[in-house]
C-alpha cells in the first residue's frame, strides 16, 4: 500500500527521459508507480517476477532499477546481488514492506542505493528517485571533467573506468566500496562520521544504520591493505569514523 499524497509533487525536470524498470509484484504499486513516473517522461518498464525482472534487468540498459523485497521466483536482495557481481551497477531503489532493521541494511550491503518501507508517499518515492538521478548526473559530470588516474603511493584509481589497483594488481570493488573509497581519497586528512558516510555515499534516510559503513570498511580494507588490522590507506579516527591518510595530501 502507498500512503495518498494531498501535496504537491517534487518538480522533477520534465526533460529527465530516463529508463527504469519496475519490478514489483502488486499490480496497484506498479500501475501507480508506473504512472507517475512517465509523467516524468521516463520509459518504464515492469516485470511482476523476479526471474523475469533480473532476464530483463541483465538484458537491457536501466538508469534506475525499482526493485521490491519480496517477490515470486527471486526475491529482491537476491537480484541486487547477483546484479552486482556481474558489475552491473545500475542505481536500485529497494522497496521493501518489511520493517526490521536486518531486511534493510541486508538491502543496502548488497549494493541497493536506497530504499523505502511500505507504506510509503508517492512525493517521497519521486523525491528519491529525483535525488539519485541527481547524483549520478554529478558525477557523471564531476567524470568528465576532472577524468583522471589518482595515484597514493602503491594505490591507483581510474575515476572513469572505476578500476582500483594496489601493488599493480587489479582489486574488484563493489560500487558502493569504490564510492567510499573514491569519497575519502578526494579528501585526505578530512574526518568522516559514519553518519556523514551514510549521507555522503549512500544518500539520506538511513541514519541509525552506521553499522552499514563497518561492514562495508571492513571489506574494503580487506580488499586494498596489505594489513587490514595496520591500514596504510583508510584510518580509523576512534570515537569519530574514518580518513583517508594524510601522508597523501
Amino acid at each position: 500500500m502507498l500512503h495518498n499524497a494531498s501535496t504537491q509533487i517534487p518538480n522533477i525536470n520534465p526533460k529527465m527521459n530516463k529508463k527504469i524498470l519496475i519490478v514489483e509484484d502488486n499490480p496497484d504499486i506498479a500501475n501507480l508507480l508506473a504512472m507517475h513516473l512517465s509523467d516524468m517522461n521516463c520509459d518504464v518498464i515492469r516485470e511482476s517476477d523476479g526471474i523475469e525482472g533480473l532476464k530483463t534487468a541483465c538484458d537491457q540498459p536501466f538508469d534506475l532499477i525499482i526493485l521490491d523485497l519480496m517477490l515470486p521466483g527471486i526475491d529482491g536482495i537476491k537480484i541486487c546481488q547477483k546484479l552486482r557481481e556481474q558489475a552491473n551497477f545500475t542505481p536500485v531503489l529497494m522497496l521493501t514492506a518489511k520493517s526490521s532493521e536486518l531486511d534493510r541494511v541486508l538491502g543496502l550491503e548488497v549494493g541497493a542505493d536506497d530504499y523505502l518501507t511500505k507504506p510509503f508517499s508517492i512525493r517521497e518515492l519521486l523525491a528519491r528517485v529525483n535525488a539519485i538521478f541527481r547524483r549520478i548526473d554529478i558525477l557523471g559530470q564531476n567524470q568528465k571533467e576532472t577524468s583522471e588516474v589518482l595515484l597514493f603511493g602503491e594505490l591507483e584509481i581510474d575515476t572513469v573506468t572505476r578500476n582500483v589497483k594496489v601493488y599493480k594488481k587489479s582489486v574488484d570493488l563493489t560500487a558502493k566500496e569504490f564510492d567510499l573509497l573514491l569519497h575519502f581519497a578526494a579528501h585526505p586528512g578530512r574526518v568522516y562520521s559514519r553518519t556523514q558516510l551514510l549521507d555522503s555515499v549512500w544518500g539520506y534516510g538511513h541514519e541509525g544504520y552506521e553499522h552499514t559503513v563497518n561492514s562495508h570498511m571492513n571489506r574494503l580494507r580487506r580488499k586494498i591493505e596489505k594489513n587490514p588490522a595496520e591500514p596504510e590507506f583508510v584510518m580509523t579516527v576512534w570515537g569519530v569514523g574514518y580518513k583517508f591518510n594524510e601522508k597523501y595530501k
